[in-house]
């Protein structure tokens, strides 16, 4: 049986989530935007719940919560939403960095060829970017910084509560790309500097097809964000359409979860991790990244190339050598280039990444096979 080492893809649901969203589809099946009998009544008491579920995780207000279709389109709303009062105001310098998710870059390029000025942060070899960097390109007309969390392709964390430091005194909203660590390592999102994070439920254990869009208040002001749809008063008129009760349950059901566990998935996630770094130790891997989360590990096998070793190891693992996103893309990984590996290294990558329902990793058998082509 194949082990699915996949999870920054996307994870597993929790059978906990799964009989959530079961329920809400087949027994309370009610448009939780109707208010004239008892079926809305009930599913808008589950999407308000879930709401203050999700909004527990890092300590936000419930009425802060979005509920969009994912990452991607929170990652849309916090960064082109931002449009309108830019331009009003004349910012037009908006900053992010090299290592991100495709559902933040493009986004910051369509910006850009729409006249507004960007600056993209490096990061070394580590794959981390400095609070010095952002420093040192902050400027008087920057509206917006949009860094992530948790790297998707080396699982490196980022210096979130350093970025805050950085942003004390500047008026530049700042949002977080959380979707791989939300719920998994809450704590620096909890920061108040936060002002928006974007999340996805199939990262947590939850159903894919939704997600959230945390926008809190500074004060009382609201994040000056324009809808990018329109059609209905949803979501506080940000993100309009009929809300999937079913899956935004079981996002919620996920995001409780994560509250009484994730230490100790952590703890699971880490102790697999170290299993992994001294076996695979044995075939001389080069680990990609630092700083990287306990459930994410990215390395080369030097003149193995990643093509030819996932080939080698269907049948016993499912592993991945970039995001999911870009995955029928054959262009080298643009984190890892940005990280400055050179070829090689970057054609010979492979991510691995696993969560608290992963038993075991096979490395006897992922050790035997990947010695076939040494």
């Amino acid at each position: 049986m194949t082990t699915y080492l996949d999870c920054n893809a996307t994870t597993p649901i929790a059978p906990e989530a799964a009989e959530i969203v079961s329920k809400y589809m087949f027994e309370e099946y009610g448009n939780a935007g109707s208010r004239t009998h008892e079926f809305g009544v009930r599913a808008k008491q589950a999407t308000e719940l879930a709401r203050q579920q999700v909004a527990d995780v890092v300590g936000a207000g419930k009425n802060e919560v979005i509920f969009t279709s994912g990452a991607t389109e929170s990652n849309n709303i916090a960064i082109l939403g931002l449009k309108s009062w830019a331009n009003s105001q004349n910012k037009k310098h908006i900053i992010t960095t090299k290592i991100e998710h495709k559902a933040v870059l493009e986004p910051f390029e369509v910006l850009q060829k729409e006249g507004f000025d960007v600056t993209y942060l490096d990061c070394d070899e580590s794959g981390l970017v400095s609070k010095e960097s952002l420093a040192e390109s902050l400027r008087d007309d920057t509206c917006l910084v949009s860094i992530m969390h948790v790297n998707n392709e080396t699982g490196s964390i980022q210096d979130i509560s350093g970025y805050c430091e950085v942003l004390e005194n500047h008026t530049a909203y700042f949002h977080v790309d959380a979707a791989q660590g939300f719920g998994k390592y809450s704590e620096p999102l909890k920061h108040s500097r936060v002002d928006m994070m974007s999340i996805s439920g199939h990262k947590l254990y939850g159903p894919k097809g939704i997600g959230a869009l945390i926008v809190k208040r500074r004060g009382f002001k609201k994040v000056p964000l324009q809808p990018l749809m329109f059609g209905g008063g949803q979501e506080r008129g940000l993100r309009p359409g009929t809300l999937p009760v079913a899956l935004v349950a079981g996002l919620g059901e996920a995001c409780s979860l994560s509250q009484k566990y994730s230490d100790a998935w952590s703890q699971h996630c880490q102790s697999l991790k170290d299993k992994a770094l001294s076996a695979l130790s044995e075939i001389g891997i080069e680990v990609n990244g630092k700083n990287t989360a306990p459930h994410v590990l990215n390395f080369s096998i030097p003149e193995v190339n990643s093509e030819a070793a996932m080939v080698a190891l269907k049948g016993i693992v499912a592993v991945s050598n970039g995001s999911a996103c870009t995955s029928s893309s054959y262009t080298p990984s643009h984190v890892l280039t940005a990280m400055g590996l050179d070829e090689d290294r970057i054609d010979s990558a492979i991510r691995m990444s696993w969560c608290y329902q992963t038993k075991e990793l096979p490395l006897a058998e992922i050790i035997e096979k990947i010695k076939q082509y040494l």
